[in-house]
C-alpha cells in the first residue's frame, strides 16, 4: 500500500465521523512501518517515523487544499433561494416531485409548470403551495434545495 493510500484510509472524514479504512473494516489501518519494502531498510526508527509524518502531512494539505478547491466551485453556483407567502413560484417537472406522473406525459412537456402561488412557509426550505385540482394527487409541501 502506497502512502497515499494510507493517507486517505486514515484522514478523518467528517461525514461519516470515521477514517475510511475503520469504518470499512472495523479496526484502525496498521502503522506505516510495517509496509516499507526491502529496498527502504536504510531507514531506521526516528528517520522512519519522521520521513512516514512528513509525507502523511504533505498528503493532509493536499487532500485540505483540493477540498477548499472544491467548496469554492460549489458555492460559486449556489444560491439561496427565500420566498415569501404570496409569491408565485414555478414548479419543476421531474420524477422525483411526482408532477410527470400526475399529468399526461409527452415528448415535448414544459420543464417547469404553473405559477404557484406560496400559502405557507413550512421550514426554512419547505413550502406550501396551491395547487390547480388536476395536481391534486400531489403532496402540496414542496422542498427548495
Amino acid at each position: 500500500m502506497s502512502l497515499v493510500e494510507f493517507a486517505y484510509n486514515n484522514s478523518y472524514h467528517a461525514s461519516i465521523e470515521i477514517a475510511t479504512y475503520e469504518s470499512l473494516d472495523g479496526r484502525k489501518c496498521q502503522s506505516l512501518l510495517y509496509w516499507y519494502e526491502a529496498r527502504d531498510t536504510s531507514l531506521l526508527g526516528l528517520e522512519l517515523v519522521a520521513e512516514t509524518t512528513e509525507h502523511i502531512n504533505k498528503f493532509q494539505n493536499r487532500m485540505l487544499t483540493a477540498q477548499s478547491r472544491q467548496k469554492s466551485y460549489a458555492d460559486q453556483r449556489r444560491k439561496s433561494l427565500d420566498f415569501e407567502e404570496g409569491e408565485h413560484v414555478l414548479l419543476k417537472v421531474t420524477p422525483t416531485t411526482g408532477v410527470r406522473r400526475a399529468i399526461k406525459t409527452k415528448k415535448l412537456n414544459p420543464c417547469y409548470i404553473g405559477a404557484f402561488q406560496i400559502l405557507k412557509r413550512i421550514g426554512l426550505v419547505a413550502y406550501k403551495i396551491a395547487l390547480p385540482l388536476h395536481l391534486s394527487n400531489l403532496h402540496d409541501v414542496f422542498y427548495v434545495l
